[in-house]
């Protein structure tokens, strides 16, 4: 799937966060955004194969390949950086895991 320009300045914006709090390097963001688009485009596939799906159906999805997605920033992050971002993903389960009771 293509992205929108909303899409790209969004995943912009993530990666510059990113960036910010692992202390990436250049070669680290190109990576990383790399790894959202593809991630963000196959979601955007997912939704259109599946028009009526729900959120808790989303995040489902998107929990479903977490693992496959430390496996690619496992390639590119050191050791520090993996255990904040380990902590980030902790947090996101958590909020996801709130939004699933709710949805």
């Amino acid at each position: 799937m293509n992205l929108t320009t909303e899409q790209r300045d969004q995943i912009a914006d993530e990666v510059k966060r990113f960036a910010s709090d692992l202390k990436l390097t250049s070669d680290q963001q190109e990576k990383l955004q790399t790894a959202f688009q593809n991630a963000r485009g196959k979601l955007g596939d997912y939704m259109q194969e599946h028009p009526n799906v729900t959120r808790a159906e989303i995040v489902k999805e998107v929990t479903s390949h977490r693992e496959q997605i430390r496996q690619r920033v496992v390639n590119f992050l050191n050791p520090d950086q993996l255990k904040k971002w380990d902590t980030e993903v902790g947090k996101a389960k958590q909020f996801l895991g709130q939004q699933m009771g709710t949805a």
